[in-house]
């Protein structure tokens, strides 16, 4: 087996993911998700582990290790928030329905940063819209940017 240069060893080595600086905040369903990435990394590694070609295995296993690293820090450092226990004011793990300046109606649930997916309706809690929403009730209005939104429901 030849041995490998140590430009082709450092080439196996990923940087971290960056770790959000803001409480790791999640919902149940956030923790379970990110419980699941973690698995998901595991089963990736030691299928990558399996490889003979040792230039291979090292190259195969370098993302799936590096999601570990990350996906186990989440996992640690979540914090579970509950439901809002009312639909009085916008908070963590409500969902706020909003008209924009120019008539668009959306409709987001604020979450923790891993679970947010704008196109499937889930926005970060530290996500400029989300942070002008918390805490407003029904029939405020707030800007953001150079735009009005006026909270119309929360549930």
């Amino acid at each position: 087996m030849k041995e490998e240069s140590a430009e082709t060893a450092a080439e196996t080595v990923l940087p971290d993911r960056p770790i959000s600086p803001h409480p790791n905040l999640v919902t149940e369903t956030g923790l379970k998700a990110l419980e699941q990435q973690l698995q998901s990394a595991r089963e990736a590694l030691e299928a990558a582990n399996a490889v003979e070609d040792i230039n291979e295995r090292r190259r195969q296993a370098a993302g799936p290790a590096r999601d570990i690293r990350y996906f186990a820090e989440r996992v640690h450092s979540a914090q579970v928030l509950p439901r809002p226990a009312s639909n009085e004011v916008v908070a963590f793990g409500a969902t706020v329905r909003f008209s924009r300046d120019d008539g668009r109606e959306q409709s987001y649930r604020i979450v923790g940063e891993d679970e947010a997916d704008p196109k499937a309706g889930t926005i970060s809690y530290v996500s400029p819209v989300a942070r002008a929403l918390t805490g407003k009730s029904v029939g405020d209005v707030v800007t953001v940017g150079n735009q009005e939104l006026e909270i119309l429901a929360i549930s």
